[in-house]
Protein backbone atom coordinates (compact mmCIF):
# COMPACT_ATOMS: atom_id res chain seq x y z
CA UNK A 1 0.00 0.00 0.00
CA UNK A 2 1.37 3.49 -0.57
CA UNK A 3 1.60 5.86 2.17
CA UNK A 4 0.02 9.05 2.54
CA UNK A 5 0.89 12.10 0.28
CA UNK A 6 3.16 10.06 -2.28
CA UNK A 7 3.59 10.25 -5.79
CA UNK A 8 4.36 6.63 -7.33
CA UNK A 9 4.33 5.10 -10.91
CA UNK A 10 2.32 2.20 -12.32
CA UNK A 11 1.03 0.79 -15.64
CA UNK A 12 -1.47 -1.30 -17.22
CA UNK A 13 0.74 -4.25 -17.79
CA UNK A 14 -0.64 -7.75 -17.29
CA UNK A 15 0.68 -11.35 -16.36
CA UNK A 16 -0.22 -14.95 -18.24
CA UNK A 17 -2.67 -15.30 -15.86
CA UNK A 18 -3.61 -11.61 -16.68
CA UNK A 19 -3.41 -9.28 -13.37
CA UNK A 20 -2.37 -6.19 -13.92
CA UNK A 21 1.75 -5.59 -12.64
CA UNK A 22 0.90 -2.17 -11.82
CA UNK A 23 4.12 -0.88 -9.52
CA UNK A 24 5.80 -4.31 -10.04
CA UNK A 25 6.44 -4.33 -13.96
CA UNK A 26 10.16 -4.56 -15.60
CA UNK A 27 9.68 -1.91 -17.97
CA UNK A 28 8.25 1.04 -15.61
CA UNK A 29 12.16 2.57 -15.44
CA UNK A 30 11.78 2.97 -18.80
CA UNK A 31 11.23 6.45 -20.03
CA UNK A 32 7.69 7.01 -21.16
CA UNK A 33 6.26 3.72 -20.00
CA UNK A 34 3.73 3.76 -17.68
CA UNK A 35 1.99 6.94 -15.60
CA UNK A 36 2.64 8.92 -12.65
CA UNK A 37 -0.31 9.24 -10.07
CA UNK A 38 -0.04 10.77 -6.47
CA UNK A 39 -2.14 10.07 -3.54
CA UNK A 40 -2.81 12.32 -0.48
CA UNK A 41 -4.93 12.49 2.61
CA UNK A 42 -7.01 15.87 3.44
CA UNK A 43 -9.96 17.02 5.95
CA UNK A 44 -13.19 18.01 4.44
CA UNK A 45 -15.70 20.02 5.32
CA UNK A 46 -16.59 18.09 8.66
CA UNK A 47 -12.69 17.99 9.93
CA UNK A 48 -13.12 14.14 8.25
CA UNK A 49 -9.92 12.64 6.82
CA UNK A 50 -10.83 11.57 2.79
CA UNK A 51 -8.13 9.93 0.82
CA UNK A 52 -7.50 11.35 -2.71
CA UNK A 53 -6.02 9.33 -5.58
CA UNK A 54 -5.63 11.02 -8.89
CA UNK A 55 -3.29 10.17 -11.86
CA UNK A 56 -2.65 9.70 -15.69
CA UNK A 57 0.28 12.27 -15.43
CA UNK A 58 3.65 12.13 -17.62
CA UNK A 59 6.26 13.04 -14.86
CA UNK A 60 6.78 13.01 -11.68
CA UNK A 61 7.31 16.53 -11.79
CA UNK A 62 3.40 16.78 -12.75
CA UNK A 63 1.88 14.39 -10.04
CA UNK A 64 3.44 16.36 -7.20
CA UNK A 65 2.10 19.51 -8.74
CA UNK A 66 -1.48 18.56 -8.91
CA UNK A 67 -1.49 17.03 -5.53
CA UNK A 68 -0.23 20.62 -3.95
CA UNK A 69 -3.15 21.36 -6.07
CA UNK A 70 -5.28 19.60 -4.71
CA UNK A 71 -3.92 20.29 -1.23
CA UNK A 72 -5.14 24.12 -1.29
CA UNK A 73 -7.96 23.24 -2.87
CA UNK A 74 -8.97 21.35 -0.31
CA UNK A 75 -7.70 23.93 2.43
CA UNK A 76 -9.76 26.46 0.42
CA UNK A 77 -13.13 24.21 0.15
CA UNK A 78 -12.21 24.62 4.17
CA UNK A 79 -12.49 27.90 3.58
CA UNK A 80 -15.03 31.09 2.72
CA UNK A 81 -12.65 31.60 -0.45
CA UNK A 82 -13.82 27.70 -1.77
CA UNK A 83 -17.50 28.59 -1.42
CA UNK A 84 -20.10 30.64 -3.60
CA UNK A 85 -23.13 31.51 -2.02
CA UNK A 86 -25.46 29.63 -4.49
CA UNK A 87 -23.46 26.43 -3.89
CA UNK A 88 -23.26 27.04 -0.13
CA UNK A 89 -26.96 27.96 0.09
CA UNK A 90 -28.05 24.82 -1.61
CA UNK A 91 -25.89 22.43 1.01
CA UNK A 92 -27.21 24.14 3.67
CA UNK A 93 -30.82 23.62 2.19
CA UNK A 94 -29.80 20.04 1.84
CA UNK A 95 -28.60 19.78 5.20
CA UNK A 96 -31.67 20.80 7.11
CA UNK A 97 -33.04 17.39 7.34
CA UNK A 98 -35.06 18.26 10.31
CA UNK A 99 -37.02 21.54 9.26
CA UNK A 100 -40.91 21.33 8.83
CA UNK A 101 -42.06 20.82 5.33
CA UNK A 102 -43.68 24.65 5.37
CA UNK A 103 -40.41 25.94 6.81
CA UNK A 104 -38.55 23.92 3.64
CA UNK A 105 -40.80 25.88 1.78
CA UNK A 106 -40.47 29.26 2.39
CA UNK A 107 -36.45 28.88 2.78
CA UNK A 108 -36.10 27.38 -0.49
CA UNK A 109 -38.44 29.99 -2.29
CA UNK A 110 -35.93 32.61 -0.70
CA UNK A 111 -32.95 31.01 -1.60
CA UNK A 112 -34.17 30.23 -5.43
CA UNK A 113 -36.01 33.14 -6.33
CA UNK A 114 -34.46 35.86 -4.34
CA UNK A 115 -30.79 35.07 -2.95
CA UNK A 116 -29.32 33.15 -5.54
CA UNK A 117 -30.30 35.57 -7.83
CA UNK A 118 -28.75 38.59 -6.39
CA UNK A 119 -25.91 36.88 -4.10
CA UNK A 120 -24.73 33.43 -5.51
CA UNK A 121 -21.87 34.98 -7.76
CA UNK A 122 -20.08 35.92 -4.37
CA UNK A 123 -18.29 34.38 -2.09
CA UNK A 124 -18.41 33.70 1.19
CA UNK A 125 -15.68 35.40 2.07
CA UNK A 126 -16.53 38.45 -0.08
CA UNK A 127 -19.42 39.05 1.89
CA UNK A 128 -19.67 42.00 4.29
CA UNK A 129 -21.90 44.76 6.10
CA UNK A 130 -21.43 47.56 3.35
CA UNK A 131 -22.31 45.21 0.47
CA UNK A 132 -25.69 42.97 1.65
CA UNK A 133 -27.04 46.48 2.50
CA UNK A 134 -26.65 47.33 -0.98
CA UNK A 135 -28.01 43.96 -2.02
CA UNK A 136 -31.05 43.90 0.06
CA UNK A 137 -31.41 47.82 -1.16
CA UNK A 138 -31.48 46.56 -4.80
CA UNK A 139 -33.99 43.89 -3.65
CA UNK A 140 -36.40 46.39 -1.90
CA UNK A 141 -36.54 47.84 -5.60
CA UNK A 142 -38.12 44.83 -6.90
CA UNK A 143 -41.59 43.40 -6.75
CA UNK A 144 -42.73 40.22 -5.79
CA UNK A 145 -44.67 37.24 -7.14
CA UNK A 146 -48.21 39.67 -7.76
CA UNK A 147 -46.13 42.47 -9.00
CA UNK A 148 -46.31 44.39 -5.52
CA UNK A 149 -43.33 45.92 -4.45
CA UNK A 150 -41.36 43.67 -1.71
CA UNK A 151 -42.65 44.66 1.63
CA UNK A 152 -40.49 45.09 4.78
CA UNK A 153 -42.02 41.75 6.21
CA UNK A 154 -40.49 40.05 3.55
CA UNK A 155 -37.26 41.33 3.39
CA UNK A 156 -37.18 40.34 7.31
CA UNK A 157 -37.91 37.21 6.45
CA UNK A 158 -35.27 37.12 3.41
CA UNK A 159 -32.70 38.63 6.14
CA UNK A 160 -33.86 35.57 8.68
CA UNK A 161 -33.27 33.21 5.81
CA UNK A 162 -29.62 34.48 4.91
CA UNK A 163 -28.41 34.40 8.71
CA UNK A 164 -29.66 30.87 9.21
CA UNK A 165 -27.86 29.74 6.72
CA UNK A 166 -24.33 32.00 7.39
CA UNK A 167 -24.62 30.65 11.21
CA UNK A 168 -23.81 27.16 10.01
CA UNK A 169 -20.67 28.94 7.87
CA UNK A 170 -20.11 30.75 11.18
CA UNK A 171 -20.02 27.32 13.08
CA UNK A 172 -17.96 25.52 10.36
CA UNK A 173 -15.05 28.04 10.48
CA UNK A 174 -15.23 28.91 7.31
CA UNK A 175 -15.68 33.25 8.06
CA UNK A 176 -15.36 34.11 11.01
CA UNK A 177 -19.00 36.48 11.87
CA UNK A 178 -22.24 36.33 10.45
CA UNK A 179 -22.21 39.89 7.99
CA UNK A 180 -26.13 39.42 7.56
CA UNK A 181 -26.46 40.60 11.26
CA UNK A 182 -25.55 44.36 9.74
CA UNK A 183 -28.21 44.34 7.46
CA UNK A 184 -31.29 46.83 8.68
CA UNK A 185 -34.69 46.83 7.61
CA UNK A 186 -36.74 50.28 7.16
CA UNK A 187 -40.18 50.14 8.19
CA UNK A 188 -40.25 46.50 9.52
CA UNK A 189 -42.28 46.64 13.01
CA UNK A 190 -44.10 43.49 14.10
CA UNK A 191 -48.16 43.97 13.21
CA UNK A 192 -49.91 43.59 16.60
CA UNK A 193 -53.70 43.34 16.45
CA UNK A 194 -56.09 46.34 15.95
CA UNK A 195 -59.31 46.38 17.56
CA UNK A 196 -62.13 46.87 15.31
CA UNK A 197 -63.69 49.95 16.90
CA UNK A 198 -66.14 51.71 15.35
CA UNK A 199 -63.86 54.99 14.01
CA UNK A 200 -62.32 51.95 12.25
CA UNK A 201 -65.12 50.75 10.91
CA UNK A 202 -66.23 53.52 9.29
CA UNK A 203 -62.86 54.16 8.15
CA UNK A 204 -62.69 50.60 6.07
CA UNK A 205 -65.86 51.41 4.69
CA UNK A 206 -65.05 54.68 3.59
CA UNK A 207 -61.66 53.96 2.00
CA UNK A 208 -61.56 50.01 2.04
CA UNK A 209 -57.69 50.23 3.80
CA UNK A 210 -58.03 47.80 7.12
CA UNK A 211 -55.57 46.50 9.65
CA UNK A 212 -52.86 44.02 8.64
CA UNK A 213 -54.14 42.17 11.90
CA UNK A 214 -57.85 42.98 13.03
CA UNK A 215 -59.78 41.58 16.20
CA UNK A 216 -63.46 41.82 16.58
CA UNK A 217 -65.28 43.22 19.40
CA UNK A 218 -67.47 40.61 21.36
CA UNK A 219 -70.48 42.05 19.51
CA UNK A 220 -69.14 41.43 15.91
CA UNK A 221 -67.75 37.70 17.32
CA UNK A 222 -71.46 37.13 18.35
CA UNK A 223 -72.68 38.73 15.19
CA UNK A 224 -70.77 36.50 12.97
CA UNK A 225 -71.08 33.10 15.34
CA UNK A 226 -75.44 34.13 14.87
CA UNK A 227 -75.27 34.50 11.68
CA UNK A 228 -73.31 31.19 10.74
CA UNK A 229 -75.32 28.93 13.33
CA UNK A 230 -76.10 26.60 10.83
CA UNK A 231 -72.71 25.90 9.24
CA UNK A 232 -71.35 22.76 8.82
CA UNK A 233 -67.78 24.52 10.49
CA UNK A 234 -69.85 26.24 13.18
CA UNK A 235 -68.13 24.50 15.67
CA UNK A 236 -64.90 25.17 14.01
CA UNK A 237 -65.52 28.54 14.53
CA UNK A 238 -66.28 28.27 17.99
CA UNK A 239 -63.63 26.55 18.59
CA UNK A 240 -60.85 29.01 16.76
CA UNK A 241 -63.11 32.17 18.34
CA UNK A 242 -63.26 31.09 22.09
CA UNK A 243 -60.68 28.54 22.59
CA UNK A 244 -57.88 29.87 20.41
CA UNK A 245 -56.81 26.99 18.27
CA UNK A 246 -55.24 27.02 15.08
CA UNK A 247 -56.08 26.42 12.00
CA UNK A 248 -53.77 23.40 11.67
CA UNK A 249 -54.64 22.45 15.18
CA UNK A 250 -58.51 22.35 13.97
CA UNK A 251 -58.11 20.11 10.67
CA UNK A 252 -56.32 17.65 12.43
CA UNK A 253 -58.34 17.09 15.31
CA UNK A 254 -59.57 13.52 15.74
CA UNK A 255 -62.45 12.51 17.95
CA UNK A 256 -60.32 10.42 20.17
CA UNK A 257 -58.63 13.71 21.07
CA UNK A 258 -61.83 14.93 22.28
CA UNK A 259 -63.36 13.96 25.54
CA UNK A 260 -66.59 15.13 26.22
CA UNK A 261 -67.75 13.95 29.47
CA UNK A 262 -65.11 15.14 30.84
CA UNK A 263 -65.46 18.64 28.85
CA UNK A 264 -61.45 18.48 27.32
CA UNK A 265 -59.55 18.08 24.27
CA UNK A 266 -56.04 17.62 23.34
CA UNK A 267 -53.94 19.40 20.92
CA UNK A 268 -51.66 16.53 19.06
CA UNK A 269 -51.66 16.68 15.43
CA UNK A 270 -52.08 19.48 13.21
CA UNK A 271 -52.45 19.82 9.39
CA UNK A 272 -51.01 22.19 7.44
CA UNK A 273 -49.93 23.37 3.60
CA UNK A 274 -46.80 23.45 2.12
CA UNK A 275 -47.68 25.10 -1.36
CA UNK A 276 -50.21 22.57 -2.63
CA UNK A 277 -49.16 19.66 -0.36
CA UNK A 278 -51.10 18.98 2.83
CA UNK A 279 -48.57 18.01 5.41
CA UNK A 280 -49.99 16.39 9.07
CA UNK A 281 -48.07 16.04 11.72
CA UNK A 282 -47.06 17.02 15.46
CA UNK A 283 -47.59 20.35 16.71
CA UNK A 284 -44.24 22.46 16.30
CA UNK A 285 -43.57 22.71 19.70
CA UNK A 286 -43.50 20.62 22.54
CA UNK A 287 -45.76 23.28 24.28
CA UNK A 288 -48.40 23.16 21.04
CA UNK A 289 -48.86 19.89 22.43
CA UNK A 290 -51.04 20.96 25.40
CA UNK A 291 -55.01 19.76 27.19
CA UNK A 292 -57.38 22.35 26.68
CA UNK A 293 -60.59 22.81 28.41
CA UNK A 294 -64.06 23.13 27.18
CA UNK A 295 -67.01 24.84 28.63
CA UNK A 296 -70.64 23.71 29.16
CA UNK A 297 -71.53 25.51 25.62
CA UNK A 298 -69.11 24.55 23.80
CA UNK A 299 -69.50 20.74 24.74
CA UNK A 300 -73.20 21.54 23.52
CA UNK A 301 -72.23 22.34 20.29
CA UNK A 302 -69.35 19.69 19.61
CA UNK A 303 -72.03 16.91 20.61
CA UNK A 304 -74.52 19.00 17.94
CA UNK A 305 -71.70 18.77 15.71
CA UNK A 306 -71.25 14.85 16.05
CA UNK A 307 -74.77 14.09 15.69
CA UNK A 308 -75.07 15.98 12.74
CA UNK A 309 -71.99 14.07 11.15
CA UNK A 310 -73.34 10.52 12.09
CA UNK A 311 -76.84 11.65 10.61
CA UNK A 312 -74.85 12.68 7.48
CA UNK A 313 -73.03 9.99 6.87
CA UNK A 314 -75.96 7.31 7.42
CA UNK A 315 -77.87 9.30 4.92
CA UNK A 316 -75.37 9.23 2.09
CA UNK A 317 -74.84 5.40 3.36
CA UNK A 318 -78.48 4.88 2.88
CA UNK A 319 -78.29 6.92 -0.61
CA UNK A 320 -75.30 4.43 -1.78
CA UNK A 321 -72.96 6.72 -1.72
CA UNK A 322 -69.39 6.80 -0.19
CA UNK A 323 -68.08 8.31 3.26
CA UNK A 324 -65.81 6.75 5.13
CA UNK A 325 -65.56 7.23 8.81
CA UNK A 326 -62.11 8.85 8.86
CA UNK A 327 -62.12 9.76 12.55
CA UNK A 328 -61.40 13.66 12.01
CA UNK A 329 -63.63 16.45 14.17
CA UNK A 330 -63.83 18.39 10.67
CA UNK A 331 -64.58 16.38 7.51
CA UNK A 332 -65.76 16.86 4.01
CA UNK A 333 -68.89 15.50 2.92
CA UNK A 334 -67.17 11.89 1.87
CA UNK A 335 -65.65 11.96 5.30
CA UNK A 336 -62.02 12.60 4.19
CA UNK A 337 -60.59 15.42 6.75
CA UNK A 338 -61.35 19.07 5.21
CA UNK A 339 -58.26 20.85 3.30
CA UNK A 340 -56.69 23.69 5.81
CA UNK A 341 -56.86 25.71 2.58
CA UNK A 342 -60.57 25.20 2.09
CA UNK A 343 -61.19 26.79 6.31
CA UNK A 344 -59.56 29.62 4.92
CA UNK A 345 -61.67 30.40 2.17
CA UNK A 346 -64.84 29.56 3.93
CA UNK A 347 -64.27 32.15 7.04
CA UNK A 348 -63.78 34.64 4.39
CA UNK A 349 -67.01 34.07 2.23
CA UNK A 350 -69.08 34.03 5.81
CA UNK A 351 -67.16 37.15 6.92
CA UNK A 352 -67.98 39.06 3.80
CA UNK A 353 -71.81 37.44 3.75
CA UNK A 354 -72.74 38.63 7.42
CA UNK A 355 -71.27 42.04 6.32
CA UNK A 356 -68.56 42.44 9.27
CA UNK A 357 -65.09 44.16 8.55
CA UNK A 358 -62.72 41.47 7.73
CA UNK A 359 -60.34 39.59 10.34
CA UNK A 360 -58.32 36.65 8.91
CA UNK A 361 -58.96 33.08 10.24
CA UNK A 362 -55.86 33.46 11.89
CA UNK A 363 -57.13 36.53 14.07
CA UNK A 364 -59.70 34.66 15.87
CA UNK A 365 -56.66 33.11 17.78
CA UNK A 366 -55.93 36.78 18.75
CA UNK A 367 -59.51 37.74 19.54
CA UNK A 368 -59.68 34.20 21.80
CA UNK A 369 -56.61 35.59 23.88
CA UNK A 370 -57.86 39.55 24.04
CA UNK A 371 -61.29 38.23 24.99
CA UNK A 372 -60.02 35.78 27.87
CA UNK A 373 -57.68 38.25 29.11
CA UNK A 374 -60.86 40.55 29.32
CA UNK A 375 -62.56 38.36 30.96
CA UNK A 376 -59.89 38.27 33.59
CA UNK A 377 -57.24 35.30 32.60
CA UNK A 378 -53.89 36.05 33.63
CA UNK A 379 -50.95 35.67 30.96
CA UNK A 380 -50.07 32.03 32.27
CA UNK A 381 -53.54 30.79 31.76
CA UNK A 382 -53.46 32.22 28.30
CA UNK A 383 -49.72 31.05 27.58
CA UNK A 384 -51.45 27.79 28.45
CA UNK A 385 -54.11 27.73 26.10
CA UNK A 386 -52.50 28.97 23.37
CA UNK A 387 -49.69 26.75 23.20
CA UNK A 388 -46.92 29.02 23.29
CA UNK A 389 -43.56 28.26 24.40
CA UNK A 390 -42.87 31.69 25.88
CA UNK A 391 -44.98 34.00 27.94
CA UNK A 392 -43.65 37.05 26.00
CA UNK A 393 -45.57 36.11 23.16
CA UNK A 394 -48.15 36.03 24.52
CA UNK A 395 -48.20 39.44 26.35
CA UNK A 396 -46.56 41.24 22.82
CA UNK A 397 -48.38 39.48 20.39
CA UNK A 398 -51.59 37.91 21.28
CA UNK A 399 -53.81 40.03 24.07
CA UNK A 400 -54.91 43.56 21.58
CA UNK A 401 -56.59 45.60 24.91
CA UNK A 402 -60.27 45.82 24.34
CA UNK A 403 -62.28 49.23 24.33
CA UNK A 404 -64.30 48.17 27.85
CA UNK A 405 -60.95 46.90 29.18
CA UNK A 406 -59.37 49.98 28.82
CA UNK A 407 -62.42 51.95 29.67
CA UNK A 408 -62.22 49.63 32.87
CA UNK A 409 -58.12 50.55 33.13
CA UNK A 410 -59.35 54.12 32.98
CA UNK A 411 -61.31 54.66 35.63
CA UNK A 412 -59.58 52.89 37.81
CA UNK A 413 -56.51 55.38 37.23
CA UNK A 414 -58.54 58.10 37.87
CA UNK A 415 -60.21 56.42 40.69
CA UNK A 416 -57.13 55.62 42.49
CA UNK A 417 -55.57 59.67 41.42
CA UNK A 418 -58.94 61.25 43.07
CA UNK A 419 -59.04 59.06 46.38
CA UNK A 420 -55.03 60.22 46.27
CA UNK A 421 -55.79 63.97 46.05
CA UNK A 422 -58.77 63.72 48.42
CA UNK A 423 -56.31 62.44 50.77
CA UNK A 424 -53.88 64.50 50.14
CA UNK A 425 -56.64 68.06 50.83
CA UNK A 426 -57.53 65.98 53.97
CA UNK A 427 -54.05 66.17 55.48
CA UNK A 428 -53.35 69.48 54.43
CA UNK A 429 -56.67 70.70 56.20
CA UNK A 430 -55.57 68.79 59.57
CA UNK A 431 -52.08 70.45 59.53
CA UNK A 432 -53.47 73.64 59.03
CA UNK A 433 -55.77 73.59 61.95
CA UNK A 434 -53.33 72.14 64.18
CA UNK A 435 -50.78 75.41 63.58
CA UNK A 436 -53.81 78.04 64.48
CA UNK A 437 -53.14 79.76 67.88
CA UNK A 438 -55.44 78.28 70.59
CA UNK A 439 -58.28 80.87 72.38
CA UNK A 440 -56.45 80.11 75.73
CA UNK A 441 -53.43 82.11 74.52
CA UNK A 442 -55.28 85.20 73.01
CA UNK A 443 -56.52 85.17 76.87
CA UNK A 444 -53.03 85.09 78.62
CA UNK A 445 -52.00 88.61 76.43
CA UNK A 446 -51.99 91.29 78.99
CA UNK A 447 -53.05 94.07 76.82
CA UNK A 448 -55.61 91.92 75.65
CA UNK A 449 -54.36 92.29 72.00
CA UNK A 450 -52.94 88.92 70.01
CA UNK A 451 -48.75 89.35 70.32
CA UNK A 452 -47.28 90.58 66.87
CA UNK A 453 -44.60 88.64 67.22
CA UNK A 454 -42.17 91.32 65.96
CA UNK A 455 -40.45 92.26 69.31
CA UNK A 456 -38.16 89.40 71.14
CA UNK A 457 -35.77 89.57 73.37
CA UNK A 458 -32.24 89.19 71.76
CA UNK A 459 -31.88 85.76 74.06
CA UNK A 460 -35.07 84.64 72.57
CA UNK A 461 -33.99 85.10 69.48
CA UNK A 462 -30.45 83.38 70.15
CA UNK A 463 -32.35 80.32 71.55
CA UNK A 464 -34.21 80.12 68.12
CA UNK A 465 -31.48 80.10 65.96
CA UNK A 466 -28.18 79.33 67.81
CA UNK A 467 -25.86 79.39 64.50
CA UNK A 468 -26.55 83.10 64.58
CA UNK A 469 -23.21 85.08 65.50
CA UNK A 470 -21.32 82.39 65.60
CA UNK A 471 -22.61 80.11 68.04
Amino acid sequence: MVGTNKTFKRCGCRNQQGKRLEQNCPQLPERGHGSWYFQCSAPNLYGRSERIRRGGFVSQAAARAAREDCLADSAARRTGDGWTVERWLRHWLDTRTRIRPTTRLHYTRDVELVLIPHLGHYRLSELDGPLLRAVFAEIAQTTNSKGKPQSASALSHLRTTLRAALNLAVREELIDGNPARHIEIAGYRRPHAQVWTEGRVEHWELTGEHPAVAVWTAAQLAAFLEANVEDSLFAFWWLAALRGLRRGELCGLRWAAVDLDRGMLVVERQRTTAGYTVVEGEPKTAAGRRAVALDKHTVAILRAHRSRQLAHRDKRHGNGQVCIDSGYVFTRKDGEPINPSYATTRFRKLTNRAGLPPVRLHDLRHGAASLAHEAGADLKTLQDLLGHSSIVVTADTYTSVLPDSQRRCADATAALVLAAARHTRKRIKEKASKNRPTGRAEKETPSGKRPTGKKRSRRSRSRRNPFRHGK
